[in-house]
């Protein structure tokens, strides 16, 4: 079953083209990472995605099997996991804690203001951080978090439910090395024991790009540049087009690559 099915889809604000009649399809326990240079069309990709935009007419979106506009898009949304170091910004409760933003992943809401919690949820959600050594952030507010704790904080909201599809929306961003690090790993352990899991990861860093995943797709100027295996997709042909450098590209032992600018 696929797990995403675009077709002929095409975003534009007023005179701008952001995405161009866009076809794309995933399959399910895929892994996918897409690869672009700012405003190439990722994260319109993403709200595309999520429901979050619509495409002009003409276009026909599938996630999961269900086709927007004629399913519940909130109900659709509890079985993909979304992680973004932006999900936060898009509550308007300036002391959410660590602990209703975790929760609120299983109803798929962007920061559920919660009146009471029982013991019995407060302890789901500080099984979830610990799992990430983040069990003493239960309480903290989100706005006062490192950038480090805000992303294992996202990583607990997204694994609340058991979901099918996982989006991970440039998620190191704003990392340090360790931190980086520490989010791979953690992608890299759910790509090896979630096998029936789709994953999506953005981001406009080569050297992120783990050998767990399978496939990739590079966009440019809003259309898809270079789309298949990820064997297929990352060479230096099509990263100096992308990103219009002349680059070298080095694969390490780990099988991770890094680019060195000639």
């Amino acid at each position: 079953m696929k797990t995403i099915d675009i077709q002929n889809a095409s975003v534009i604000f007023g005179t701008k083209t952001v995405l161009d009649r866009i076809s794309w399809s995933v399959e399910k326990g895929e892994r996918y990472f897409i690869l672009g240079a700012n405003g190439a069309g990722k994260t319109t990709l993403v709200k595309l995605l999520l429901g979050y935009l619509w495409p002009r007419f003409g276009a026909t979106i599938r996630i999961l099997g269900e086709e927007y506009g004629k399913i519940n898009l909130p109900e659709l949304r509890k079985r993909i996991a979304w992680v973004s170091p932006f999900v936060h910004q898009y509550t308007q409760n300036p002391n959410l804690t660590a602990c209703e933003l975790v929760l609120s992943g299983r109803d798929a809401t962007l920061g559920t203001y919660f009146q009471d919690i029982s013991e019995e949820e407060e302890q789901k959600a500080r099984e979830m951080l610990e799992m990430l050594n983040a069990g003493h952030l239960l309480h903290e507010k989100v706005r006062v978090l490192s950038s480090g704790e805000q992303v294992k904080v996202l990583i607990a909201r997204a694994l609340m439910t058991d979901p099918e599809l996982m989006i991970l929306d440039e998620p190191n961003v704003y990392l340090d090395v360790p931190g980086r690090e520490f989010l791979l790993r953690t992608i890299r352990e759910l790509a090896e024991t979630r096998p029936e899991l789709t994953l999506v990861f953005i981001t406009q860093r080569i050297e992120d790009i783990l050998p767990q995943f399978t496939h990739g797709m590079i966009l440019k100027e809003g259309r898809i540049m270079a789309d298949g295996l990820r064997e297929e997709v990352l060479t230096e042909e099509n990263l100096k087009l992308a990103f219009g450098m002349d680059l070298q590209l080095i694969q390490t032992r780990s099988g991770r690559f890094w680019t060195v600018i000639e």
